[in-house]
């Protein structure tokens, strides 16, 4: 909040946004519990963790995350499937898809936005979950099309995903980015490239 006020041109300390928050009880969201949604498919291999929670990136297309999130919408509460793929770079959403079903072709659809937005060279590394939607034999002849290289996270470890955080992407805050938005610290890397 501290970041956001003086970005927007007005002068005030932390200490004076953090006392009426707290008084007010304003508190960050908590989160709902958590409920594991990935399906790992046994038959299919396995690849090495290639990123071993290294979330930086000097330049953009070096790390790619991807993940699918469950959505439930309207009063129905209806499920939707979100697939995404984040550059660690600028945190940046660079592919995404919905469908009803979470399977391989969701991911794919995902990934092939990714790769027309981003073309990115060879080098790239695409680090995902062990479900099954990730594990299918067309995505991995995509990835290799591409010279990009395939990770995954060893059954039972989350870390490496941990930077999949998409809330709000490309306008939400990031820590890692010095509190810039995606959308600013790519924007920013530009002129600073341009320059």
């Amino acid at each position: 909040m501290h970041r956001e006020l003086r970005d927007s041109g007005t002068r005030v300390s932390r200490e004076r946004v953090s006392r009426p928050m707290q008084e007010e009880g304003l508190v960050a969201r908590i989160r709902r519990r958590y409920e594991c949604t990935t399906v790992s498919d046994p038959t299919q291999p396995i690849a090495p963790n290639l990123l071993k929670q290294d979330f930086e990136a000097a330049a953009p297309n070096p790390r790619w995350v991807g993940d699918t999130t469950e959505l439930l919408i309207g009063p129905s509460r209806s499920k939707l499937f979100l697939a995404t793929i984040v550059d660690l770079y600028s945190r940046f959403v660079v592919g995404w898809a919905l469908s009803a079903r979470n399977d391989r072709h969701l991911v794919i659809r995902a990934l092939d936005t990714a790769l027309r937005r981003r073309r990115p060279g060879g080098g790239l590394v695409y680090h995902s979950d062990q479900g099954g939607p990730y594990a299918g034999e067309d995505q991995q002849k995509i990835l290799a099309a591409h010279g990009i290289s395939r990770g995954l996270s060893p059954r039972g470890n989350c870390y490496d995903n941990a930077a999949m955080e998409c809330f709000y992407n490309p306008t939400r805050r990031h820590s890692a980015l010095d509190y810039l938005s995606p959308a600013q610290y790519e924007r920013a890397a530009r002129c600073r490239l341009a320059a």
